[in-house]
């Protein structure tokens, strides 16, 4: 694949000063000009103003120029425009529906470091003897080690699927009916989920960690003092098959805490399924909660009246 990686999101929110505090203590690490980077994978969040919660942009890591001379045939095929950089090293083109600029860069691909396998005692099979499981004794904060996808929603399912599709070059992991399409511009079972919406809106965004013990641990820590940040979790999903659990930011955005997402080497060797209903959503936990599905805040962003909560 020509594509490597979902390397950053900008999000804009009215109130900055809350979000960012939020995500540093989700564990990002603050930088400067309100970037916030993940352990392996650098700056790959951007929290700006914007008079309501939005997805402003998003980059993604592509191999050569002639990647982004490729997308922008396409592009132009779909009847938008995309300006290369005077370098020929990025290639800008914005979505026409939610209005999220697209931006593809050339840049070397990014190899997680490997960490050993958490030890999981089963049945017959003792991987950890003589010790404690390694999740009840950690004590550190979590880190997310990288960006793994953003939610997109859109008045137009057709047309935003096809700009990261058919446009930018994403493939197609799964699909929820005619409502939502799980896309991947990595090995990752998706990077962008595209999704009908009443209104264009940032869904949630997915940041990875360890296993199953640390989105436990992040999620709990979050919740410490702060029970009005849950969402919706523990639970598996089924559609990428990780674990989950969302919490909310200030401004309204959702943030996933997942590990042991399904990865797509070989594109010969997945086929794509259509989930019905919410098949797609998960595989166990507690059902999702209405305003996951439809945030409480739809209606305002759709009159424009949206305000931080």
């Amino acid at each position: 694949m020509a594509l490597h990686r979902l390397a950053s999101v900008t999000m804009g929110v009215p109130n900055t000063d809350e979000t960012r505090a939020y995500y540093a203590d989700f564990g990002l690490s603050p930088e400067e000009d309100g970037w916030f980077a993940t352990r392996d994978g650098g700056r790959q969040l951007r929290v700006v103003h914007a008079p309501s919660r939005r997805l402003v942009e998003l980059r993604v890591g592509a191999d050569t120029p002639d990647d982004l001379a490729a997308a922008a045939s396409r592009l132009a095929r779909l009847g938008i425009e995309a300006t290369p950089g005077a370098d020929l090293m990025t290639l800008t083109a914005t979505e026409p529906v939610t209005g999220a600029r697209a931006v593809l860069q050339v840049e070397p691909r990014v190899t997680q470091p490997v960490t050993p396998p958490t030890p999981y005692n089963g049945p017959g099979r003792q991987d950890r003897v003589g010790t404690r499981a390694p999740g009840i004794e950690r004590q550190e904060a979590i880190q997310p080690r990288k960006l793994g996808h953003a939610v997109l929603g859109t008045t137009d399912f057709a047309a935003t699927a096809a700009f990261f599709r058919d446009g930018l070059g994403f493939k197609v992991s799964d699909l929820m009916g005619e409502v939502g399409a799980f896309l991947r511009c990595s090995t990752d079972h998706h990077n962008v989920l595209v999704l009908a919406a009443p209104v264009p809106f940032l869904h949630h965004t997915s940041w990875q960690v360890d296993d199953v013990d640390d989105v436990g641990r992040g999620a709990m820590a979050m919740l410490e003092g702060h029970p009005e940040r849950h969402v919706w979790g523990l639970g598996r999903h089924h559609a990428g098959s990780n674990f989950f659990w969302y919490l909310k930011d200030p401004a309204g955005n959702f943030s996933e805490y997942y590990s042991d997402m399904d990865c797509v080497v070989d594109d010969q060797l997945w086929k794509p399924e259509v989930f019905e209903g919410a098949k797609g959503l998960f595989s166990w936990g507690p059902p999702p909660p209405p305003s996951f599905i439809k945030p409480e805040d739809l209606a305002s962003l759709m009159t424009g009246s949206h305000s931080a909560s």
